[in-house]
């Protein structure tokens, strides 16, 4: 039926770098757009970056930009977050998200904590 997980949250400390993953199954990982959600304590859950099924485009929070970066392998059905000089207002639940027209899959959520 289709599955996401995400890996790679934890606790780091401002200026740090953490790298999510998300591994896909299930489902034709290659032609689905993948975007990364993010959603903090009391707050909606908002679009952080997306990137196109075929990898060739990517969109990012102006938040976030210059400091993360979003990246696919189709071969290895997964989707990648690498962030950089995090800081405390990044701390939030980050989901993978997969969309093909109407249909959205999503993770389950990582933890991702940015405090001294």
């Amino acid at each position: 039926q289709g599955q996401l997980v995400e890996s790679g949250g934890g606790f780091v400390q401002p200026g740090g770098s953490l790298r999510l993953s998300c591994a896909a199954s299930g489902f034709t990982f290659s032609i689905y757009a993948m975007s990364w959600y993010r959603q903090a304590p009391g707050k909606e859950r908002e679009l952080v970056a997306r990137i196109t099924n075929t990898g060739d485009s990517t969109e990012y929070a102006d938040s976030v930009k210059g400091r993360f970066t979003i990246s696919r392998d189709n071969a290895e059905n997964s989707v990648y977050l690498q962030m950089n000089s995090l800081k405390p207002e990044d701390t939030a639940v980050y989901y993978c998200n997969g969309n093909l027209l109407h249909l959205n899959r999503w993770g389950q959520g990582t933890q991702v904590t940015v405090s001294s």
